[in-house]
């Protein structure tokens, strides 16, 4: 049986925002070793109260935090200034299963999209309307894609995946999960280099056998 790697993430997540580039790198060297199963941990509920000040300056500190921690992750801080921020990160999460829904590569590129909105152009993937958007723009069916997005499969979806987030039991996002048959094992990380992760999982993998 081949070993699974889950990424247990939140698209709205600044610290997987920071870890995309060695994330990259870890999946393409693990390609045929291990097979990669995205998990959703669903960071914040729905929330449709604009965020509190307190809050907003403690996520604007986290953001320069990883600036100096992670070298090279670009923040667009503009975001504070022309959007209503919300502690809301489920709609995000409903939009990846419901680009899911359409396709698996599609995943990917609606994480990546959401992603790229929220650091980098400073528009609000809390909005329901922003995610349709990012559906048109990487080519999904920007209607089934609000069916889905807002329908109960989905939602029973996203539910299932924070309940298996809890039971593996990550102390956060993101987080690396190795499973070995009934064996799971969290894969310490680093966010600057892709190496020790790999080798961690490489040397549990021979070890299992």
């Amino acid at each position: 049986m081949t070993p699974t790697l889950y990424y247990i993430h939140d698209p709205m997540c600044s610290w997987c925002w920071a870890f995309r580039p060695v994330w990259q790198e870890i999946q393409g060297k693990l390609d045929g070793v291990v097979r990669i199963h995205y998990l959703l941990g669903g960071l914040a509920q729905d929330d449709d109260r604009p965020m509190q000040p307190e809050l907003r300056e403690t996520i604007q500190g986290y953001w320069r935090r990883i600036q100096r921690e992670v070298p090279g992750t670009r923040f667009n801080f503009d975001f504070w200034k022309t959007c209503i921020p919300r502690r809301s990160t489920w709609p995000a999460c409903r939009a990846v299963i419901a680009a899911r829904q359409q396709g698996r590569h599609f995943e990917q590129k609606m994480i990546l999209a959401i992603q790229q909105a929220y650091y980098l152009q400073a528009r609000n993937p809390s909005e329901p309307e922003l995610l349709r958007e990012l559906a048109g723009e990487i080519a999904l069916d920007q209607n089934q894609f609000m069916q889905d997005m807002e329908s109960d499969r989905v939602q029973h979806q996203l539910d299932k995946e924070i309940r298996l987030t809890r039971c593996l039991a990550v102390p956060g996002f993101p987080s690396l999960v190795l499973s070995l048959g009934r064996k799971k094992l969290r894969i310490p990380f680093r966010y600057t280099d892709a190496d020790p992760a790999i080798q961690v999982i490489r040397a549990q993998i021979i070890s299992s056998r």
